[in-house]
């Protein structure tokens, strides 16, 4: 947050009910669901103070009540950089690559608390939805704005579905993900601002329905459902539409919900749409909804690899998405998405970083090397190296335990976003 000379600021001391303040952290590291709010309770005053933040900026237009003292803004005087001793090239190569290995952990902390605090907030919201639809509804509106800020202004960052499956979270997970790529995927595609909002809040509901839906069915595996419990599955669709129209969700939103699991080639339900009569933002959820189903099903077990889902949507299924959609996602996820792990063509078995837009076959990866510290790991640029070549995917359960400790592939699939990746920094 850049500190302008007309900020008004409060001590911790100075908080009372009534004040409008920002919380000039991450979105992601307190608990509360937006940065910026009225104060309500001396509950929430004390969970201010034990932020550890020593003065917060308030909006005395927007408050109810002033403290009789406020400051102004203060500047902090820079500290004076420290000199360092020139290094050898060997020694500016090791700390060059354990700097970029640390930035990329530090982004994924950073990802991982973000993901994890909108799936609470989502779990609210869905509990509290039918009760106090009006409150739910710009909860969250206000969430779709805070995951733009997280996650679809940083695309070069990995967008990470993280976490492992918490009791009965995988809901929240699901429809995070959902949201999250089809939002970018918008982005991409050209949609406006406010078409992707919409796009976001349709994608973050389009499972609303299964509340409606007995536990004993949802936990079965579809493949062990009966017929008579495959079709009462397939009525969330009916459910959520009738949800959001009892809650007040616009019409786009509904079409989305209503829609997302209709197919382009007429296979889907529950009417059989075909192509350009199913709505565009429900096309991308569908076919995002599909994707996200392949990677992280129920049986954790029968997961595809991002490489197996991407192969098997293009190869056998493309005729159920829109062509469009499909071949901006495999473009931006890649061949080989982020979160991979592969085997080269000199056995060595390495991690995908980043993907190379313009040759997708060469992404960047990281280098399992026992004889290199998992701090220094190498990442290598294929496409700088055309003597090495991937030959296969390889699912993570089938690596040695000193290989999956080193590459620390993620136990749920890890997605990333990136239509113009050219730096080895970027990625998980």
């Amino acid at each position: 947050m850049e500190t302008r000379t007309d900020d008004v600021f409060v001590t911790p001391e100075q908080l009372c009910i009534g004040l409008y303040v920002h919380i000039d952290l991450p979105w992601f590291s307190h608990p509360f669901s937006f940065s910026s709010f009225r104060i309500k309770s001396a509950d929430q005053i004390s969970t201010l103070r034990g932020l550890g933040v020593k003065q917060f900026r308030v909006d005395p237009s927007r408050s109810d009540k002033m403290p009789e003292a406020t400051t102004g803004a203060t500047e902090a005087a820079a500290a004076p950089a420290a000199e360092t001793a020139p290094l050898s090239p060997a020694e500016a190569e090791r700390v060059q690559r354990t700097r970029l290995l640390a930035e990329r952990k530090e982004k994924l902390a950073h990802m991982e608390k973000a993901f994890a605090k909108a799936a609470t907030i989502m779990r609210n919201i869905n509990r509290n939805l039918l009760s106090n639809p009006r409150d739910c509804l710009q909860e969250v509106g206000g969430l779709v704005d805070q995951m733009v800020g997280a996650f679809l202004n940083e695309p070069e960052i990995a967008l990470h579905v993280m976490g492992e499956k918490a009791g009965g979270e995988e809901v929240y997970f699901h429809g995070l993900n959902v949201a999250i790529l089809s939002m970018m995927l918008a982005r991409e595609m050209g949609m406006t601002a406010e078409d992707t909002r919409v796009l976001g809040l349709g994608a973050m509901f389009h499972d609303i329905g299964l509340m409606e839906i007995p536990d004993k069915v949802l936990k079965k595996n579809i493949d062990e459902m009966n017929h008579a419990e495959r079709e009462l599955r397939k009525l969330h669709n009916d459910y959520g539409l009738k949800i959001a129209k009892r809650v007040g969700l616009p019409e786009s939103v509904q079409a989305i919900i209503a829609q997302h699991h209709e197919n382009a080639d007429g296979s889907g339900y529950p009417k059989g749409l075909k192509g350009e009569a199913i709505a565009q933002p429900a096309r991308i959820v569908a076919m995002v909804n599909h994707y996200d189903n392949l990677c992280n099903p129920a049986d954790i077990s029968r997961a595809l690899t991002p490489h197996e889902a991407l192969s098997l949507m293009f190869s056998q299924r493309r005729a159920k998405f829109d062509a469009q959609a499909l071949q901006l996602m495999i473009r931006c996820l890649g061949v080989y998405p982020p979160g991979s792990v592969v085997k080269l063509s000199n056995e060595s078995i390495a991690l995908v970083q980043s993907v190379n837009p313009a040759k997708p076959l060469r992404p960047w990866v990281l280098l399992y090397d026992a004889k290199v510290p998992k701090e220094e790991a190498i990442s290598i640029n294929l496409e700088d190296d055309p003597s090495l070549n991937i030959v296969k995917a390889v699912r993570p359960i089938q690596l040695p335990t000193a290989v999956f400790e080193y590459l620390n592939p993620r136990k749920r699939v890890t997605y990333y976003f990136d239509a113009n990746s050219s730096n080895p920094a970027k990625g998980q």
